[in-house]
């Protein structure tokens, strides 16, 4: 690719190296999933999160399905289980970006973007990782429409304070 080609990409430090953080959580019965993962997050304050596994099963699920843009968002899909989940992948910033799919009691299976709304049936047990050298922010991409991935280096803080 040629060095011009850079000079429209958003910041990124894309293929630098960072030390990595496991964290391992169980939701509940009930609970709504995203929204769960969200707080913890938050609570623990991390920066630059993400899903390394996940399985469980839902009662119910709100998807934007492939074929969606920018500006015809209305591709929804309510789905109503159970459901296991077969996948659970992406980043947990505050603007969440997190694909799912899911198989229903004949084993088809049905995925998208996760827009929330997922309940959770018997349990979801989720091992998030923090790169912790690294920012995860968004920033609005002319090009795509949406507010894309964003990797900065973290910035450094005085460890003794």
């Amino acid at each position: 690719m040629s060095s011009a080609s850079h000079s429209h990409r958003p910041k990124s430090s894309a293929g630098a190296g960072s030390a990595l953080q496991v964290h391992a959580i169980r939701v509940r019965p009930g609970q709504e999933l995203l929204g769960t993962l969200q707080a913890f997050v938050e609570e623990k304050r991390l920066r630059a999160p993400f899903i390394v596994t996940c399985v469980g099963s839902l009662t119910k699920a709100t998807l934007r399905l492939a074929n969606a843009t920018a500006t015809k968002t209305n591709e929804v899909v309510h789905l109503s289980g159970p459901f296991e989940i077969v996948s659970l992948v992406g980043t947990l910033n505050p603007d969440a970006h997190i694909h799912i799919s899911l198989s229903d009691f004949e084993g088809k299976t049905v995925g998208g973007h996760v827009l929330g709304d997922l309940e959770v049936f018997t349990t979801a047990e989720v091992v998030i990782g923090e790169a912790v050298d690294l920012e995860f922010t968004r920033e609005m991409d002319e090009q795509t429409g949406f507010p894309e991935l964003v990797v900065q280096p973290r910035p450094q803080t005085n460890q003794s304070a």
